[in-house]
């Protein structure tokens, strides 16, 4: 798997996970899908990502 695949992945766990606990568990859980959604934006403009920085450090592929 590669850097960007990983990156996906896990963006999207996160927010599919937060929205169904903040559906069946607590509403709270709504403000860190917004956490994912601003962190996302922000990467999109700045090109720093610190998800990114940590698969880099576990030696995640940038490519095949």
């Amino acid at each position: 798997m590669t850097l960007n695949e990983a990156l996906r992945l896990i963006a999207g766990t996160f927010v599919l996970l937060t929205v169904l606990l903040g559906y069946f568990v607590h509403p709270g859980w709504f403000l860190f899908t917004g956490f994912v959604a601003l962190n996302l934006i922000q990467s999109a403009f700045t090109r720093w990502c610190p998800m990114i920085t940590l698969l880099r450090k576990l030696g995640l592929p940038e490519s095949r």
